[in-house]
């Protein structure tokens, strides 16, 4: 059997770069894709900085199969490169849940059902025992459309079992985002909350009290 192609890199510079990692866009066997690096940190020693990059690099991608398993949506992974500390995953194509609330003509009634889509599948993954634990509105995308189902990517910094108080950060953290891209995003937010209840029907209450509780700490910190 042949061995698989090394994916092979379009020109140019990474399509994106966050605190953490890149992402070059590249094809992966004839199918879009995306390569995720785990950029080295130079203030860390090396081998504690290679020990939390290939972690991260393990556990997002565990991750990301154990949210499909609970029905939610996420990249494919391709590949796996723990030397590299790298991952190649299935490009997916449509708007970030950013993109959405930023259009100029977005209002409460073209935001309610991609927001309270989004809170469902929160709610799917609360419910299975996982948090996000980087939950703003750029790791949210709609493959399908606005009108679809979403998809949660940058899973790197969740967790399986997740705690009570991690489940309540991933709350906390979509409270402050809607409230900072949208006029009306304490109106979103509730609008959230109902399809987090939908898709969390048995957890949902004491997971909103705690987000509560974490804004209260925050607020008065």
């Amino acid at each position: 059997m042949n061995e698989p192609e090394e994916p092979e890199e379009s020109p140019g510079k990474p399509v994106s770069r966050g605190a953490e990692a890149a992402l070059t866009r590249v094809e992966w066997l004839g199918l879009a894709a995306m390569r995720k690096d785990r950029d080295p940190k130079a203030y860390r020693p090396k081998p504690l900085d290679d020990r939390l990059r290939r972690e991260r690099t393990r556990n997002e991608a565990r991750l990301l199969r154990e949210a499909r398993s609970l029905g939610v949506r996420t990249p494919v992974v391709y590949d796996i490169d723990l030397p590299h500390h790298r991952l190649v995953l299935e490009e997916l194509p449509g708007p970030t849940l950013k993109a959405l609330l930023e259009a100029e003509a977005a209002g409460l009634g073209e935001l309610a059902g991609p927001v309270g889509a989004f809170g469902e599948a929160l709610g799917r993954l609360h419910a299975g025992g996982m948090s996000h634990g980087d939950l703003t509105s750029s790791n949210v995308l709609y493959p399908s459309g606005a009108e679809g189902a979403p998809a949660f990517v940058d899973l790197s910094m969740g967790a399986r079992p997740a705690s009570l108080e991690e489940r309540g950060i991933d709350l906390h953290l979509v409270e402050e985002d809607l409230a900072s891209l949208h006029p009306k995003g304490h109106a979103l937010f509730l609008r959230f909350l109902e399809g987090y209840s939908t898709g969390n029907p048995e957890g949902s209450a004491e997971v909103r009290k705690r987000a509560k509780e974490i804004k209260g700490r925050i607020r008065y910190a």
